[in-house]
């Protein structure tokens, strides 16, 4: 008997905006960028990265090389994104 796997992606799973700012939340809870841009590349996959685009105004090309694997977003990016996601960045003590 042999066992398949597939491989988990975590954008399956985020089907409601609630899940998608938890997602995030504990993402930036770590602390660590790379999980951080990770989080987001999966949240706009999740959401469509063509609707995200439409939203945002930034190109789909920029949004994959900005939330990519060597992706560095700028803070303009960051800021329309989590606009479009309908979450928004915060200060907290």
């Amino acid at each position: 008997m042999s066992i398949s796997t597939k491989v988990w992606d975590a954008a399956e799973f985020l089907g409601s905006d609630s899940d998608i700012r938890h997602y995030l939340e504990a993402a930036f809870e770590d602390g660590d960028p790379a999980l951080i841009r990770h989080a987001f590349n999966t949240v706009a996959r999740a959401r469509g990265m063509t609707a995200l685009s439409r939203e945002t105004g930034i190109s789909r090309e920029a949004l994959y090389k900005a939330f990519g694997e060597n992706g560095n977003p700028t803070l303009d990016t960051l800021l329309k994104v989590t606009r479009a996601l309908g979450v928004r960045l915060a200060v907290a003590a």
